[in-house]
């Protein structure tokens, strides 16, 4: 997303609507209509979505907004009562970010009928990783996603790649059932340590969210260490089977650092990728040394998963992969990932994704700077 460019102006006030007919009954302007679905207390986060989604459509286009808490993607124990629910002040950042219309309905326009009879399954992929810890929220996810695409009866629909599985399942239920609609991933915004925006980071006390940063910091370590040794690789290739010799001669001329250097380049070249385990290992080290912080860092899941079905992927992979991770910090669940690239050429994580507009996307996956190396890890969450 080139946020360079400038974000067409709204002509109109934002139009707050509650209702399905009320919905309905608003021109849609002669221009595409795009959908920005959120559950409320947005953020910069969301900002980014709806000027996304703006820049998209173009002034003779329309930005719809949904703010909806939905019950069904909750399970027990969750935190469904205390979520917070900001209406006023999420419909001024809507507004000021370029959304024609905020559409915020009751869980009765929703659900007329109460908890529906017939919902969404997510299928095998909605079993996995998140959908493993929280059973049953990809259908609840799914099924609200469905009746808001129905109910809103966009041509875009614009989400974030911070909810790496979300996207994923929302995109194939799109394709596999044929919404005649346009799925868009955005890639995640973050603070200046790395830590994803998040409308729960609001729950975490200081301690917490200094914990919290581990996350993020795995992330970057495990693509930091893949670009190390994608870097390794290249120079082998370049190097050819001498490596092996230059590293004997170095060594008996007594240049130690260069006969390691030499040494690194030749293991580089002598076996299958490493990158997958490597990345595993440094992301792991990172987590390990998180769960001995006060408060700890208790790790849910760390997964490195092919992006079509999140499946685990083998270490002779290669393409694009998602390294996900997932962890509670005191009574806050928090996740994040970063895209990886593994194969042949590459020298470190995939470019960020287009977000429809036609020019690149902003990193997804880090700050424009690295954060600061400290003794406290960083991170993200959800």
């Amino acid at each position: 997303m080139d946020e360079s460019r400038p974000t067409p102006a709204r002509t109109q006030p934002v139009q707050l609507l509650h209702t399905a007919a009320a919905l309905r009954e608003q021109p849609r302007g002669t221009g595409a209509r795009a959908v920005v679905m959120t559950m409320g207390a947005l953020h910069e986060g969301h900002a980014t979505l709806i000027r996304a989604a703006r820049r998209r459509v173009g002034p003779q286009g329309q930005v719809v907004v949904t703010v909806f808490v939905n019950p069904l993607q909750f399970g027990a124990g969750e935190d469904l009562d205390r979520y917070p629910r900001t209406l006023d002040a999420d419909t001024e950042l809507a507004a000021a970010a370029g959304a024609d219309v905020v559409f915020a309905p009751s869980v009765d326009e929703v659900y007329p009928g109460g908890e529906p009879q017939i919902r969404v399954a997510a299928g095998p992929m909605g079993t996995l990783l998140e959908g493993a810890s929280r059973p049953g929220h990809f259908d609840g996810v799914l099924t609200v996603v469905a009746k808001l695409l129905h109910l809103t009866a966009p041509d875009l629909a614009f989400y974030g790649q911070k909810d790496a599985q979300q996207l994923a399942v929302i995109t194939r239920m799109a394709a596999d059932l044929n919404f005649p609609v346009e799925i868009i991933g955005v890639p995640t915004v973050r603070e200046e340590d790395g830590l994803a925006l998040s409308s729960r980071n609001r729950y975490l006390s200081a301690p917490e969210r200094r914990t919290a940063l581990a996350l993020s910091a795995a992330l970057f370590a495990a693509r930091d260490r893949l670009t190390a040794e994608e870097a390794l690789r290249a120079r082998a290739v370049s190097t050819g089977h001498a490596a092996q010799d230059r590293a004997a001669a170095l060594a008996a001329l007594g240049e130690d650092r260069a006969a390691a250097d030499a040494h690194a380049v030749a293991y580089a070249a002598a076996g299958p990728p490493h990158g997958p385990s490597v990345a595993r290992a440094a992301a792991h080290a990172v987590l390990d040394d998180a769960a001995r912080l006060e408060p700890p860092l208790a790790l849910d899941y760390l997964a490195l998963v092919d992006p079509s079905d999140f499946t685990e992927i083998p270490d002779s992979y290669e393409g694009e992969a998602i390294l996900a991770v997932a962890a509670k910090v005191g009574t806050t669940r928090v996740i994040d990932n970063i895209r990886l690239h593994f194969g042949a050429g590459r020298s470190g994580p995939t470019p960020a994704h287009q977000d429809g507009t036609g020019t690149d996307a902003a990193p997804s996956d880090a700050p424009a700077t690295p954060p600061p190396t400290h003794q406290g890890p960083l991170g993200a969450t959800r």
